[in-house]
């Protein structure tokens, strides 16, 4: 029985295996306007497979975008894999790789400044999406031409100009 994304990838092997998938994810959020619509982008690289994810909001912030993309592609895998996931976003990767994600978290969600971390329920989804995962935080310059990080960009903004746009439940205004 299919158990997800991957599922169909690995047809035929040994699901009990303790060795994890190498999953590559490239994210990217866009704005138009900090607050205003916004969308993400996200590109999931599985040997020689490929998926592609976006969603438009109708306000919201460029922030909580870059968020939501890496959310989404980590939520997307249906089992633990070693996860290479790269992002433009210095705050999204600092985050991770300079411990900010884990500060916050001792200090009751307050910055250093103890001012309340923003966009925690992103946050907080984050680290449930982390799961059982391997993560390892890559930042990439954005706009210099890596593939993936431009087709991450084009999704975003597409996401952000489309119609119906979704409502960002945990933006609760200029402050996130």
């Amino acid at each position: 029985m299919p158990c997800g994304w991957l599922c169909w990838l690995c047809w035929g092997r040994n699901l009990l295996s303790v060795t994890f998938d190498q999953v590559t994810i490239y994210s990217d959020g866009a704005c138009l306007g900090n607050p205003g619509p916004g969308g993400y982008g996200t590109v999931l690289l599985f040997g020689e497979h490929r998926r592609e994810l976006s969603a438009g909001y109708r306000l919201t912030t460029n922030n909580r975008m870059e968020l939501l993309g890496a959310i989404v592609g980590l939520e997307a895998l249906s089992r633990p894999c070693e996860v290479a996931l790269h992002s433009d976003s210095t705050y999204v990767v600092n985050a991770m790789n300079k411990g900010w994600l884990s500060g916050w978290q001792r200090r009751g969600w307050k910055t250093a400044s103890k001012q309340p971390v923003k966009n925690q329920d992103l946050w907080r989804r984050l680290l449930a999406a982390l799961g059982e995962h391997r993560v390892s935080w890559h930042w990439v310059k954005g706009h210099a031409g890596d593939p993936e990080n431009e087709r991450c960009d084009q999704l975003a903004v597409a996401a952000a100009h489309g119609e119906d746009l979704l409502e960002d439940e945990g933006f609760v205004g200029a402050g996130s």
